[in-house]
């Protein structure tokens, strides 16, 4: 036999004791009942209480683990369907499912093209061909008409021309994250003198084995993808191309010492910024865990009482990050050490400018993320707020709803200036008009939790959410009285996600030093991304340009190191060039340079190639012109370097030159290949109409 269902009833404080007071009216004559009713309400409210914090508990520690849940108003409040049951989230119990077959065919139709009527919202919908903007361009020439040729129709007496718009075929291909190059340079002996005579290496090719762009994707891979050292090395070796952990260490570490002007220059650009936000999260370093592993047992291995009493090891290792706000650009900074956030950012500010204001610093509620004694102007976070009424909303989902509902508005009233692009005035103005009434409307709804109802202790979850915004009213209201201020700290937040990725994939920090390379990657990385700039060429034209980056480390800033490119355009390091004569394919071409073609090194004056390199990488001389090739003119693109001067043209015994593909022909395939500079591997292409040489 089943046993009856229990129904719940909703009882408040009040209710509560005026029941107890009616029971006790009738069973006053007996005290021994009289006192088991008083125990009996006072264990239930008790509990009661007690369960309401530990639900609370369980949402925080849920939260710890498996990551947060959506804090969007429509998630935690559910709007109810037409039955009155809301449709899930955390105030309701959600539909089971057997509902949605209950419904007609008519109204599911009728859902359907409601559905369909509506558009899509953004970054649905597929890519078209001018989003991929890191796609190799190829202009396909028409292989028999041309520009003012007569239709080929029959019966048509028209010319044709070119279209402004050309048809494009997309095709995206797969490989290797890092491609190799081997180069087999032929060698050749004296049968008299036994002396060997090697053919130099193309002129493009550098002395070091791994390029500038292996390290940069690396560095990508790393500590912005979360590919740790010993995953990326599995994958390199399935691929074919070996690429070992201590290798990429290796690689990353000499390229530290390389950039880390850049990353002081990038902190001083930081403490000239307006806005700074700061937020940390933990991390792990070996070498500090074993040094606080060690100091904890020799403070407790000490039994002497009468020594002073030493000062407390700081245990915590935390990674720190940044970001600073200005009308041109955005920094993001990351630090990983014992420090707390407000002590690195403490560090920043000293490099700060006398004669500048004080910045505006905008952070959560905890105190170690204030910057020392550095005046700032302060102000806090109103997601962290909100988010103290969003844990407790299971417990008090009406108070909870007063909350969210209110601060709703305040961030609608933000997203309104930020539609209409005010400027920091204007926002102030609009913000004093429409969100000044509703912080008024929602400080004295939380001054009457306290002084209106007698069930909200300061200790409690409801207590200590009220507590915490009236505590810090008047930092998380400085929007209302300063230019400029955000109303929350997310952009921080959002930035430490790039740093707890790279702790889940890689666990930790070995080194010291190896934290520091890590936190200069990461904050050039994230300062390009927030910068809608190609972290890859930018880390790369670093790399490429050590030399002129040790004179001048502020110009080559993720926002503003293209134009310094630009303005000089040919790399000093390349060494002298010749101005000579230059025959390929029975084509005369010259290269203007300041040397004579004497004093030009042996893979020059033996070579036929008339690139330059740039700061960026090799360049063609004649970029956007036509280019013949075997397989007919094509347009060469910037940056790409024409198929027929990538390598040294070498003759055969005749005298004649022989074809560049005809170097790299693969026997049984009427297939040829060329070697991208700037691409991860070869590109293999067919070449129409012309027989391979045998």
């Amino acid at each position: 036999m089943r046993k009856p269902k229990v129904q719940a009833l909703e009882i408040t404080r009040e209710d509560l004791l005026a029941w107890e007071a009616r029971v006790a009216a009738v069973i006053e004559d007996v005290p021994e009942d009289l006192a088991i009713l008083h125990a009996l309400v006072a264990s239930y409210w008790f509990v009661r209480e007690a369960l309401s914090k530990a639900r609370v508990s369980v949402n925080r520690l849920k939260r710890l683990f498996f990551g947060p849940q959506s804090e969007k108003k429509g998630k935690i409040f559910p709007k109810p369907s037409e039955d009155g049951k809301t449709q899930g989230g955390r105030c309701g119990s959600g539909s089971t499912g057997n509902e949605s077959k209950d419904k007609s065919s008519d109204e599911g139709q009728q859902e359907k093209g409601e559905k369909s009527s509506k558009s899509k919202g953004k970054g649905h919908g597929r890519n078209g061909a001018d989003q991929y903007v890191g796609a190799q361009r190829i202009e396909v020439p028409h292989p028999t008409l041309q520009s003012g040729d007569p239709c080929p129709n029959d019966g048509c007496d028209g010319k044709v021309y070119p279209m402004k718009k050309p048809k494009k075929i997309l095709r995206v291909v797969g490989q290797p994250a890092l491609m190799a190059i081997l180069l087999l340079l032929e060698r050749l002996r004296c049968n008299l003198c036994e002396e060997i005579f090697t053919a130099p290496p193309p002129v493009e090719v550098a002395e070091d084995k791994y390029d500038e762009t292996a390290v940069a994707m690396i560095a990508l891979l790393h500590f912005a993808n979360g590919f740790a050292f010993h995953r990326l090395e599995q994958h390199q070796a399935q691929m074919g191309i070996p690429l070992p952990a201590s290798v990429q260490s290796e690689l990353l570490s000499k390229a530290y010492s390389k950039l880390r002007p850049v990353f002081d220059a990038l902190i001083w650009h930081a403490a000239q910024c307006e806005i700074l936000h700061n937020d940390d999260t933990g991390m792990k370093i070996l070498t500090l865990l074993a040094q606080i592993k060690e100091a904890k047992e020799r403070e407790s291995g000490s039994k002497s009482k009468k020594k002073k009493r030493r000062k407390k090891e700081r245990t915590g290792i935390y990674t720190t990050g940044i970001v600073a706000v200005s009308p041109a650009y955005l920094i993001s900074l990351y630090f990983t050490g014992r420090k707390h956030a407000g002590e690195n950012l403490e560090s920043v500010l000293q490099k700060r400018e006398p004669g500048l204001p004080p910045p505006i610093h905008v952070s959560d509620g905890l105190g170690h993320n204030r910057p020392g004694k550095i005046v700032v102007h302060e102000g806090k976070c109103l997601a962290h707020g909100r988010r103290q009424f969003v844990d407790i909303v299971v417990s008090f989902p009406d108070e909870c709803r007063e909350v969210v509902d209110l601060l709703a508005e305040v961030y609608r009233v933000d997203a309104i200036a930020r539609e209409k692009e005010l400027s920091d005035e204007d926002r102030l103005f609009l913000h004093l008009e429409k969100s000044e009434p509703v912080m008024r409307k929602l400080r004295r709804w939380l001054e009457d939790q306290f002084l209106v109802r007698d069930d909200v202790e300061p200790n409690s979850p409801l207590g200590r959410a009220v507590k915490y915004l009236l505590d810090r009213w008047e930092p998380l209201t400085l929007f209302l009285r300063q230019p400029g201020v955000p109303l929350d700290n997310s952009i921080a937040e959002r930035i430490l996600k790039k740093a707890i990725r790279h702790r889940r994939n890689s666990l930790f920090y070995k080194t010291e030093q190896g934290a520091l390379v890590g936190d200069l990657f990461m904050s050039l990385i994230e300062t390009c991304t927030l910068n809608e700039v190609n972290p890859f060429d930018y880390l790369t034209s670093l790399l490429r340009n050590v030399d002129r980056i040790q004179e001048s480390p502020k110009d080559w800033m993720p926002w503003n190191y293209q134009a310094l490119i630009q303005a000089s355009p040919v790399d000093a390091s390349c060494g002298p060039e010749a101005t000579q004569q230059v025959e390929v394919d029975g084509d005369v071409e010259k290269e203007k340079a300041s040397a004579s073609k004497e004093s030009a090194s042996p893979a020059s004056r033996e070579g036929t190639s008339s690139t330059t390199r740039s700061p960026e990488g090799p360049r063609p001389a004649n970029s956007g012109q036509e280019i013949d090739t075997p397989r007919g003119s094509i347009t060469a693109a910037a940056g790409a370097i024409p198929r027929d001067r990538r390598y040294p043209q070498r003759s055969d015994s005749a005298g004649n030159p022989k074809k560049v593909w005809d170097i790299f022909r693969t026997p049984g395939r009427e297939t040829t290949r060329c070697l991208e500079p700037h691409g991860h591997g070869s590109v293999r292409r067919d070449v129409p109409g012309e027989a391979r040489p045998p």
